[in-house]
């Protein structure tokens, strides 16, 4: 079956292909269709941005389409960066510039308030269907002193995992995809993609 998936992350791309290998899903990118994704992602929630984008795409593609919205939320920032997570620091930030503004954050906060969640929101829109299937997943975790580990991407290397002792990006890709909020997310959604197509 041929799905899109409403991203430009090449790196979302790879864990998707890993962890639904077994669906026999024809992945088709936004690259592959010549797609720039300028949707504006004005939603309050994770869900919200990823019901628009996959509403968006699948209207322009005419083909089912998966989106995808995940970010970082973190308790002792009042849940942010949030749903601005890819923007947090500014639209030009870099990857390392992003941790560093945020570790700068946490500099004062005490080990036992530096809980955060890695959040992940699934939407799935076909065409001619009114109503969109949905998943959501949630990676429990602390954020680190310094950023560990060559895996991974984003905010993977200060992100620890109390229970393995790891930050996410120490775990090998295989690893991360069977406890991350995307792993727990795409498993959770999958069930659902086939029994609709």
């Amino acid at each position: 079956m041929k799905i899109v998936l409403a991203t430009e992350n090449h790196h979302k791309l790879l864990e998707f292909q890993r962890i639904l290998h077994k669906s026999q899903i024809q992945w088709i990118t936004l690259t592959d269709l010549q797609i720039t994704s300028n949707i504006a992602e004005n939603g309050v929630t994770f869900a919200e941005n990823a019901e628009l984008k996959a509403r968006e795409i699948c209207r322009i593609a005419d083909l089912p389409t998966l989106a995808d919205d995940s970010g970082l939320t973190v308790d002792a920032l009042g849940g942010r960066p949030g749903v601005h997570t890819a923007r947090y620091g500014g639209p030009k930030a870099t990857q390392s510039q992003q941790l560093k503004q945020l570790l700068n954050e946490m500099q004062t906060k005490a080990w036992e308030t530096r809980s955060a969640q890695f959040r992940c929101a699934l939407a799935l829109a076909i065409p001619g269907l009114p109503t969109m299937v949905t998943a959501e997943g949630v990676c429990p975790g602390v954020i680190a002193l310094q950023p560990r580990g060559r895996y991974g991407f984003g905010y993977d290397p200060i992100f620890y995992l109390p229970e393995h002792r790891q930050t996410m990006a120490e775990l090998t890709p295989l690893q991360k995809d069977r406890i991350s909020h995307r792993g727990l997310a795409a498993r959770s959604i999958s069930n659902k993609i086939h029994k609709l197509l």
